[in-house]
């Protein structure tokens, strides 16, 4: 059993003893979960993030909440994506816990391969993210924020035969800017399977592209009904940045008949 090691909100990814070809491989290897840190709600409450790590660069694995994808202590159950794709996947969800959390503790355990990995949260101050706003480098442009996105509809019900259709519109701040033309990096979004029937196949028209004009949209076909959960990610051009923010993550539901 592994564990991946958090420093201060951030994972230390050699800790999962995988060497460079390991992590190299298409398929076969196991995903390990990671603790990205917290955030204080205006409630009080806290806001946990994880992260995914699928050490694959080309298979995406199924692990339904159970025995192998699950939550302690209980629920086992805490929204966690059962339909992980290749490489790593930041903040892909959060977990939030009650203001009297204290120092109480949340673990993750996946197994995939036949290999258990596992990750500790905790509300240590060392672990505080802001996944709202961050200050560019040099300062100059000042705080890039999170976008307002708007996600329709958030439930649908399609026969299989059928197509689910998804729109999307955001509202930026026009940063970061890209520091060679020094424009607006522009807006993304990315449509992916978050949960649904472990064989449950979905096709999208578009998976990924730019919003124009702040608006996007996509269609999906399933392999097989059932209760699906889409995810759309909005990028403002942060994502694969060294931050916690500025992308949303938008859940969708689908139920295929």
């Amino acid at each position: 059993m592994s564990a991946a090691v958090v420093l201060g909100g951030l994972a230390v990814y050699p800790a999962f003893g995988q060497n460079d070809r390991q992590i190299e491989k298409l398929s076969g290897e196991s995903v390990a979960p990671v603790y990205d840190g917290y955030e204080i709600n205006p409630d009080g409450t806290y806001s946990m993030w994880f992260s995914y790590f699928n050490r694959n660069r080309q298979e995406r694995l199924d692990i339904p909440v159970g025995p192998d994808n699950r939550f302690d202590p209980s629920p086992i159950d805490r929204g966690q994506p059962t339909h992980f794709v290749p490489l790593w996947q930041k903040s892909a969800f959060r977990v939030i816990v009650p203001k009297d959390f204290g120092d109480k503790k949340l673990v993750w355990y996946l197994t995939s391969h036949g290999q258990t990995n596992e990750v500790t949260a905790t509300i240590n101050p060392n672990a505080i993210i802001d996944r709202q706003k961050e200050t560019l480098e040099g300062g100059a442009e000042g705080e890039n924020k999170s976008p307002q996105v708007t996600v329709e509809p958030k439930e649908q019900t399609i026969r299989l035969s059928g197509t689910a259709s998804f729109s999307v519109s955001a509202t930026g701040d026009g940063k970061p800017q890209d520091r060679r033309t020094k424009k607006p990096e522009g807006m993304n979004v990315r449509w992916r399977k978050f949960r649904g029937p472990v064989t449950g196949k979905v096709t999208f028209s578009t998976a990924a592209g730019p919003l124009v004009d702040g608006k996007a949209s996509s269609k999906a076909t399933f392999s097989e009904p059932g209760e699906y959960i889409i995810q759309a990610i909005v990028d403002d051009g942060s994502l694969l940045s060294g931050t916690y923010c500025c992308w949303v993550n938008t859940e969708l539901k689908v139920t295929v008949q």
